[in-house]
């Protein structure tokens, strides 16, 4: 089974990953890790704390000579602003945000106690965890990508970055939707015999666990609702070449909770940032006079960051159902059921 724990607070001394269950013997270039942390931090639309802060990952165990030997892979990331100590208390929670709720939840009066948790800096650990498991799945030819398709209500890219200064003048923020593509992924990961082993709503509680992100779909999505049935579901063919095949993919590569052998398709819409330069109205959490929320350091459209954090999602979801599925203590192992179970298929 695959799994991982991540630690670290936004302005602590380092955040943490523990990644369980990947084999032995896959080869871990550092430099990859590093790659996809950068993309993480990249963006029209990102705040100050991404010119000061180079993310870089240090493997700290898991591996001997870069190579995975079956423990626990832990992964540290340094925070160059480890102020957290000296940082003043909070009391003026943010609308959209943990604040208010976590401070009820755990009986804080201070809300930076939450937010300093509830911070999207903990997508940094997930990235690089999400890093291990795609240089994993590109040992079966797996790829993720991922796109910005709307950024306020803007599809053209000298459009959303006008929509992006806009709201920077008027201390604003911006959401938008990005779309996930998984190619190459093999039929029958997932399953419909449980509700909780089925893929996508694994892939889709994932998603919806990063910071900001309010609705998935997956295919066709919402759209299906609008349509008849015939002009929703992908016909099946069959050649002697390609084996079972489909001319449409409006399904996103799922059907019935297991991958069905073409590109998974998914889109993720995230709100715009909970922090704005000209704060909302709030409350005093100790006073309870009415006052402006907090204004923390942040960002004014993170989509794009976003999608690089959900290809990190969905490459652990994808490796998980790969490790359910062609189980084995090494990669060796693992490839040999893979390529059983190919020869196996009708």
């Amino acid at each position: 089974m695959l799994r991982y724990l991540t630690s670290g607070e936004s302005h602590g001394k380092c955040v943490l990953a523990i990644l369980e269950g990947m084999p032995a013997g896959l080869k871990i270039n550092v430099d990859k890790i590093n790659l996809e942390l950068k993309r993480r931090q990249k963006g029209y639309g990102r705040g100050p704390r991404m010119q000061i802060e180079p993310d870089r990952a240090e493997i700290l165990s898991g591996t001997r000579r870069g190579i995975t030997i079956g423990s626990p892979i832990a992964l540290k990331i340094d925070n160059k602003d480890n102020s957290i100590e000296e940082l003043p208390s909070v009391s003026c929670p943010r609308p959209g945000h943990a604040d208010l709720a976590g401070c009820l939840k755990y009986g804080f009066d201070d809300i930076r106690n939450v937010l300093e948790r509830a911070s999207a800096r903990d997508t940094a650990s997930r990235s690089a965890i999400g890093a291990v498991c795609k240089i994993f799945l590109a040992e079966f030819d797996i790829e993720i990508l991922s796109k910005v398709i709307m950024i306020g209500n803007e599809t053209n890219s000298a459009k959303i970055k006008n929509k992006i200064d806009e709201a920077i003048k008027k201390k604003d923020t911006l959401g938008g939707i990005f779309e996930l593509i998984a190619k190459n992924v093999p039929v029958g990961l997932g399953s419909y015999v449980q509700p909780h082993r089925r893929l996508d709503s694994k892939i889709a509680a994932g998603l919806i666990s990063i910071p900001g992100i309010k609705a998935v779909e997956f295919g066709m999505g919402f759209a299906c609702a609008s349509k008849f049935g015939s002009e929703v579901h992908d016909a099946i063919f069959f050649s002697k070449q390609k084996g079972f095949f489909r001319k449409t993919n409006n399904a996103g590569g799922l059907e019935g909770g297991i991958s069905n052998g073409e590109p998974l398709v998914v889109r993720c819409c995230m709100k715009p940032i909970s922090t704005l330069l000209n704060p909302l109205p709030s409350v005093d959490i100790l006073t309870k006079r009415e006052t402006k929320a907090t204004v923390e350091r942040s960002d004014i459209c993170v989509v794009e960051a976003a999608g690089v954090v959900a290809e990190a999602v969905l490459a652990f979801e994808i490796t998980s159902a790969m490790l359910e599925k062609f189980g084995g203590d090494s990669l060796k192992e693992i490839k040999r059921n893979f390529q059983a179970f190919k020869s196996s298929a009708l």
